[in-house]
């Protein structure tokens, strides 16, 4: 069977996305390991799935799976990259859309250029809904790796997400200390472990080591939740600017139970036809 599909990136985290619009596509955990496989496949850090709408209120579902094969609930690169993706190809007119997903609706807007602002949603503290397993909510809780205490934020953004501060996110073992925060036994589902280092209260350098795909250059729920969780400590004001590897997000959250909002660009690579 032969589907077209297109190859997009945002800030470098890449996807292979499919039209699965018009017919049904399911594919196994082996293929969407293979189709991710930078070696033997055509590589990503994402797979995405442009669905019909399920419900009423929405014009697209939107379905994300990682280079593991494993399904998550949300990714905010990948959902401008939907935006792009549905309306460059003509399958909507609407530079507004609402779409779902597997933790609820959002809200993505096409603004000028390649650059695309969500509605990312209202951030979840709550540690039975990240899940975390802890009695309480609290700012900042620790975890035991490699010996030590490592203090970190938590947060829900569609998907779960670990907030650590650092001084200096190049010289940080990212590489070591993500991977055991991702499987940490705090964490049922895993956890997305984000590394920040905050340069004044508007500006701050992220590193993500995300969970089934590990570090990307980018990570857009990552961005929102590394904000949320530092206003949370206080220590970052409502507008900030997120360096990360592989590019610069904009995020805005005005507190309490508002949305999180997220602003930066959808890029096409290439598109192609692959046989599942």
């Amino acid at each position: 069977m032969n589907r077209a599909f297109s190859k997009m990136h945002g800030l470098g985290n890449d996807f292979i996305v499919f039209d699965a619009t018009r017919e049904k596509l399911e594919l196994s955990t082996g293929q969407i390991r293979q189709l991710a496989d930078r070696h033997f496949g055509i590589g990503c850090d994402q797979l995405l799935l442009v669905e019909a709408a399920r419900s009423s209120d929405t014009e697209f579902y939107y379905r994300i799976f990682n280079a593991d094969g494993s399904e998550v609930e949300q990714c905010g690169n990948g959902a401008r990259c939907f935006a792009r993706f549905v309306y460059d190809k003509g399958l909507t007119r609407n530079r507004v859309l609402n779409v779902g997903t597997a933790k609820g609706n959002i809200t993505l807007y096409l603004e000028d250029e390649d650059q695309v602002k969500v509605n990312m949603g209202a951030p979840v503290f709550e540690p039975a809904q990240i899940p975390l397993l802890a009695e309480q909510y609290q700012p900042s809780y620790f975890a035991e790796i490699n010996h030590q205490q490592i203090e970190f934020g938590a947060v829900s953004m569609g998907n779960p997400h670990a907030v650590i501060r650092v001084d200096d996110v190049n010289h940080y073992p990212v590489e070591q200390i993500g991977p055991k925060m991702e499987a940490h036994y705090l964490f049922p589902n895993r956890v997305n472990a984000g590394f920040m280092a905050i340069k004044d209260r508007g500006h701050i350098d992220l590193r993500v080591f995300e969970r089934g795909s590990g570090e990307t250059l980018a990570c857009g729920t990552g961005a929102c939740a590394a904000v949320v969780s530092g206003q949370v400590r206080g220590w970052l004001d409502n507008d900030v600017e997120v360096s990360l590897p592989g590019g610069k997000l904009y995020i805005n959250w005005a507190g309490q139970d508002q949305p999180v909002w997220m602003t930066g660009s959808a890029t096409f690579v290439f598109e192609g036809v692959v046989n599942l």
